[in-house]
């Protein structure tokens, strides 16, 4: 915006009318005072925060020494939730897959153990929850609620009985894969495939997360893995961190199809923040170093040595200009594609530190729904937006379970593919 200090009062009038000037209460101003009332009537769903493997790397798991209370030197702190208007998160307890030695269970337990640890230090703050209602109940209390999400397929080690454990420990979503293929599952990188999609085994698995009530997360899956999970998944599932492949095309994206095949099966694409995924130009910076981090991780033999890998990783990286408008512009384009009854929000904060500006950590949710209030969002359509396209997912989840419960017994596996 430009003025001049030669104008006159009509002129400066007129500018202002015009909105070349903005005014003391500008169309920005009152987007974000909207915004910030709208949040407050309603339930705000993330899914997908990384704190627990970042309270791992700064402390070795000492959940204490991490204040929340204080302003944390990640993305994430408690004030800055409350800021953010945060009223669920779903804690991913990611395992990195790509080291070798596995192992994957052990860690995948003590990441568990952190994020329960973490929701237990702050019960003014955080409340654990299992279930859709619990969420309800936890929002009513003014609690946030806290839900765990596995990232990665790899940490159940082919074992239904550890998913079943992993259940019983909170895990109310899993990721089918990360950033590797598992032995029954296909990732987006690499790009080579594995299985074709899902293996028999896969098709188990999902099965399996259907009967427990487990949401199946497609987020880092290869396209045909994405769409033979919604073939077989007789519940909805989720996209907890992602974004579409028709703006910006990288592999970790989702193509048109997928997103299309939503309002059958009822899930939920959860548009992520990370730069690099909702920029075509970030992307051409970081999705190559992207591919060469992950060639050069398959070799660490160590959470350390991995660390500093990533950490060298992160020094190289110069991305360009990236805005909250490039993230809205995904919404809006999963809506044009699937409806705004299957889209929600899936930050990824402490899962990097490549952020558009004005959503660089959790405090800055209301900016984006300032942006698309701006782009004529109705307050019903932002408040599906918001939580209650997952909350609606997660109740239909749980009624198949239900139902499943009650006419299939537990699959048998001990180790099988």
């Amino acid at each position: 915006m430009v003025t001049h200090r030669s104008a006159t009062p009509a002129t400066l009038l007129l500018l202002l009318l015009t909105g070349v000037v903005a005014g003391p209460a500008s169309a920005a101003d009152d987007a974000l005072a909207h915004a910030n009332r709208l949040l407050s009537s309603t339930i705000l769903i993330d899914g997908h925060n990384d704190l627990p493997i970042t309270i791992r790397g700064a402390t070795k798991g000492d959940v204490r020494s991490y204040d929340l209370r204080g302003h944390a030197p990640g993305q994430t702190d408690i004030p800055r939730l409350r800021a953010g208007h945060v009223g669920a998160q779903f804690w991913s307890v990611y395992i990195p897959g790509e080291m070798k030695g596995g192992g994957f269970a052990r860690m995948q337990l003590e990441q568990i153990d952190i994020a329960r640890r973490l929701i237990d230090t702050y019960p003014d703050v955080f409340r654990f929850a299992g279930s859709a209602a619990d969420i309800r109940a936890a929002h009513a209390a003014g609690r946030i609620a806290s839900l765990l999400g596995i990232e990665g397929g790899h940490a159940i080690e082919d074992s239904l009985g550890a998913l079943r454990a992993y259940y019983d420990l909170g895990v109310r979503y899993m990721t089918l894969t990360h950033n590797s293929h598992t032995d029954w599952a296909d990732s987006a990188m690499p790009e080579t495939p594995k299985s074709g999609g899902l293996s028999p085994f896969g098709e188990q698995v999902v099965r399996e997360m259907n009967r427990l009530g487990m949401l199946v997360d497609l987020s880092h899956t290869a396209p045909d893995t994405m769409r033979d999970a919604i073939a077989v998944s007789k519940a909805p599932v989720i996209f907890s961190h992602a974004a579409a492949r028709g703006l910006v095309d990288i592999p970790r994206n989702v193509p048109d199809d997928v997103i299309r095949s939503l309002p059958g099966n009822g899930g939920v694409l959860m548009v992520t923040f990370v730069a690099g995924f909702v920029s075509a130009d970030a992307a051409k910076v970081l999705f190559p170093a992207m591919k060469e981090f992950y060639r050069s991780a398959g070799g660490v033999k160590s959470e350390e040595e991995r660390r500093a890998l990533y950490e060298d990783f992160k020094k190289k990286l110069v991305l360009p200009r990236v805005t909250v408008k490039d993230v809205a512009d995904h919404i809006d384009y999963v809506v044009k594609l699937a409806g705004v009854d299957h889209v929600g929000i899936g930050g990824d904060f402490d899962g990097n530190d490549l952020w558009p500006e004005g959503l660089s950590d959790v405090s800055m949710f209301p900016n984006l729904f300032a942006e698309l209030i701006r782009r004529g969002w109705s307050d019903r359509d932002l408040k599906k937006l918001a939580g209650e396209n997952v909350l609606r997912a997660m109740e239909r989840a749980e009624k198949v379970a239900r139902e499943l419960q009650a006419t299939t017994a537990p699959a048998i596996s001990l180790g099988g593919k």
